[in-house]
């Protein structure tokens, strides 16, 4: 079994998280400038088993796409061109960026730490991640 990654994509910043191998754990990995994403991914499916890459889908509050969807739409059309085999899904990342300074909050990080966006991309895709394991799990019930 391979691992899940999830993306919380960003032309500046782009926060990465990803499973353990049995697709139990959501884990933060990293946070990569926006345009070195398709490569870090395609590197890192080099030395990793991956089964499923999860995108952010930025949503509007009346369920419809953000202005940003237009660079995600164009990162997800880049990262198929780039990993074909891999199936590329999106998952609702509404409020991520919220509950991941919750989490900080509550995690006890000082002000600066709190401050520090990249932390903060890598959180949301944790949650973006946890996220959708948690749906996989309920549709397979």
């Amino acid at each position: 079994m391979g691992r899940i990654i999830a993306v919380d994509y960003g032309r500046k910043r782009t926060g990465i998280a990803v499973t353990d191998p049995l697709q139990l754990i959501a884990n933060g990995l990293t946070t990569v400038d926006g345009y070195q994403a398709v490569k870090f991914l395609s590197d890192y499916t080099r030395k990793e088993e991956v089964d499923c890459i999860v995108v952010g889908h930025p949503k509007q509050m009346n369920n419809e796409d953000s202005e940003n969807m237009k660079y995600v739409k164009a990162f997800v059309a880049a990262l198929t061109r780039a990993l074909p085999d891999i199936p590329v899904v999106y998952h609702d990342e509404r409020f991520t960026s919220v509950l991941a300074h919750k989490a900080m909050l509550d995690g006890g990080l000082k002000k600066m730490k709190r401050q520090d966006k990249a932390l903060v991309d890598e959180i949301s895709a944790v949650i973006i991640l946890q996220s959708y394991l948690e749906q996989k799990k309920y549709q397979q019930l």
